[in-house]
């Protein structure tokens, strides 16, 4: 058993024993996991421009653009016809010209959505790319300096470990976690949340086992959450009142306390978690 007070005063006295280190880190982790790419759907939406407009306002503006340009285009074609053509021949024409720049501007619009769509795919698969071969093996990273920060002032370097050790492993299970959980949000948020719950534990087991297949990382953490989400979902109840003060500061107090201070107490959680798992196998093998 383990209680709140314990694993947050492990985690208190190892982010004194390594402040600046532990600090480092942790902003490493929130400016490059946590803050993600913020603002880039808002760029895209505006480079596409204009406020909302109706279907109907939208056909009016393509006509007169199109009766527009087919006026100049008329004027300069009526300049080299003839005198006597029939009014009716020219307003035939105009039609023509108008329809023939309709068609044009619908044929535009077509490629500038697919264009857009393209972009859409390019810059998703670009940002599944960075975070599967960049940033989950930083996250895994993390986690090996702040457990091996738990005992003794570990070193910045520990989080580019997975980069030279069980890499490809590393990308392929932490990905597959990631899916899972998108799934599962997409199905209900509740067993969402569950599940993230759930898979909390595997970046620190891959960081002290970066070889171990992906199915055995899965169930390893799924049994080492059985029967403590909750108290681990009260746990992090408990630093509520910390982001609030954070926030309160515009981050200043998260980025030199209480990032590190919170990513601490989590591997302190994981080191009780892991203990508890292996009295359970000695017990069951006595």
């Amino acid at each position: 058993m383990w209680t709140r007070k314990e694993l947050k005063a492990k985690g208190k006295e190892a982010v004194h024993r390594s402040y600046w280190k532990t600090v480092l880190v942790s902003f490493i982790i929130m400016a490059l996991l946590g803050g993600g790419m913020i603002g880039g759907r808002a760029a895209v939406g505006g480079a596409l421009g204009g406020g909302p407009q109706t279907e109907t306002q939208i056909e009016q503006q393509a006509d007169a653009e199109a009766s527009a340009a087919a006026d100049e285009i008329m004027n300069d074609i009526t300049q080299e016809l003839p005198a006597d053509i029939p009014q009716e021949d020219l307003n035939e024409m105009h039609s023509g010209i108008q329809s023939i720049l309709l068609a044009l501007r619908g044929m535009n619009m077509v490629v500038v959505i697919g264009a857009v769509l393209l972009f859409g795919i390019i810059f998703a698969a670009i940002a599944v790319a960075l975070q599967a071969f960049l940033l989950n093996p930083l996250e895994t990273g993390g986690a090996r300096f702040f457990l091996r920060n738990l005992h003794t002032p570990a070193e910045v370097k520990e989080l580019a470990y997975c980069y030279d050790h069980g890499y490809l492993n590393v990308v392929v299970t932490i990905l597959l976690r990631d899916i899972y959980m998108i799934l599962w949000t997409l199905l209900f948020i509740i067993p969402g949340i569950v599940k993230s719950y759930e898979y909390r534990m595997m970046p620190y087991i891959l960081a002290e086992n970066p070889e171990m297949p992906r199915k055995e990382v899965f169930a390893m953490s799924k049994e080492m959450m059985r029967g403590q989400k909750w108290k681990a979902f009260v746990l992090d109840l408990s630093f509520l009142g910390w982001e609030l003060l954070s926030l309160i500061t515009l981050g200043i107090v998260g980025i030199f306390y209480v990032n590190p201070y919170k990513n601490m107490t989590d591997a302190a959680l994981y080191e009780r978690l892991r203990y508890g798992a292996e009295q359970k196998l000695i017990e069951a093998e006595a």
